[in-house]
């Protein structure tokens, strides 16, 4: 087609501007708003810059690698339980769903919901613990902060600049999660995102739980959350055990968090009226849970923490994972020849510590377990 043609074409179609215009609230962050990137680029003639965003994530290696790392429980104890692509996928829905309603950017929150767990190293939590022990004389180690050097400096997927070059929106956004205790209040997309993570793992790590045999339905019950959830499926559906209770009890809890926040979210922001994001951000609000709800989450993580994370099996497997990241972790350091020539280089730049923490973090399960028993087995 010819440049006026395609020209043509593009003026019959409603832009995204003219849809957000349409679809979002006051207080949602609009496209037309966004502080750009850090390397200027022409604008896509159908395609908002979250959009992209998002798509850039999705197809980034680090975001590939998670459909084989760890979220808690690993390959050893069967193959029912979530893997961080799992999750990530389940935080995106949930927190899509929440965004909708609140007639927030869909799109920007399904790119921070793709990112927020892409920094996540081999071995769930236990690799992030056993990575910020060996490097906590060169700053320690986060997720959060080694998912923005991913998408900042090392994803290399264009000719023009370094990493993803990602909107500014996206990098404050997951700039927010590495240290949530300072810095202005975030816009309510990267909030929903934050507040899905939690909903989600609530839900899924009882599930996975109950699924693996770590608890059973009656240990589960010892919380008030998971009773008034037993009581609102047998309500509503009669008598049931096994399978079936554990698939509508989760389903159950799930929505009812969800319900919670949008009811309380939606009051405050009906009461308020905020007429643009940066207005909401200036205000200090933060979306979350009621006051009741919060304290039956915090109980249920309390039970999850003491009778899941710590349970033996689990120990055991986090015991196994952290030796094994050690020791390769001094071992690269020792004969830094054995890992590829770009991380070799980028010791000149961040120190040879650094340097084997990030290609170790980069790793899929597999693939670490693969290089230790090729190189540091014996």
């Amino acid at each position: 087609m010819s440049n006026a043609h395609d020209q043509a074409t593009w003026n019959t179609l409603q832009t995204y501007l003219e849809r957000e215009d349409v679809l979002l609230a006051p207080f949602a962050m609009h496209s037309r708003d966004s502080q750009g990137r850090k390397c200027p680029e022409t604008d896509h003639p159908y395609r908002g810059p979250y959009q992209r965003d998002r798509d850039r994530v999705l197809h980034s290696a680090a975001y590939r690698r998670l459909a084989d790392k760890t979220q808690v429980f690993t390959g050893e104890m069967g193959d029912y339980h979530r893997t961080r692509l799992t999750h990530t996928l389940e935080v995106a829905s949930i927190a899509r769903t929440i965004g909708r309603a609140l007639r927030l950017n869909e799109d920007l929150i399904e790119a921070l919901a793709l990112l927020h767990d892409i920094g996540h190293p081999p071995y769930g939590h236990a690799g992030e613990d056993a990575l910020n022990e060996c490097l906590s004389r060169w700053g320690g180690f986060s997720h959060n902060q080694y998912g923005l050097c991913l998408v900042e400096e090392l994803e290399v997927r264009y000719h023009e600049f370094p990493g993803l070059n990602l909107t500014h929106e996206v990098l404050q956004g997951q700039g927010s999660r590495v240290d949530k205790q300072s810095g202005p209040c975030p816009l309510l997309e990267v909030q929903v995102v934050d507040l899905a993570d939690s909903i989600t793992y609530d839900a899924h790590d009882t599930d996975d739980a109950l699924a693996l045999g770590l608890l059973t339905f009656d240990d589960l019950l010892e919380t008030v959350l998971i009773r008034e959830m037993a009581q609102r499926v047998q309500k509503r559906a009669g008598e049931l055990s096994g399978e079936m209770l554990r698939k509508l009890v989760v389903h159950e809890l799930i929505e009812l968090q969800v319900g919670d926040v949008l009811t309380h979210g939606g009051q405050w922001l009906h009461e308020h009226e905020p007429v643009s994001a940066a207005v909401l951000c200036e205000s200090g609000f933060r979306l979350g849970p009621g006051t009741d709800m919060a304290q039956n989450k915090k109980e249920l993580e309390a039970f999850l923490y003491e009778r899941v994370y710590r349970h033996p099996k689990l120990v055991r497997e986090r015991s196994l994972g952290q030796a094994q990241l050690k020791t390769m972790f001094a071992g690269y350091q020792q004969w830094p020849e054995l890992m590829p020539a770009r991380f070799q280089s980028r010791a000149d730049t961040v120190g040879l510590p650094r340097s084997v923490g990030e290609y170790l973090a980069g790793m899929t399960d597999r693939y670490c377990s693969q290089q230790f028993e090729r190189h540091f087995s014996n």
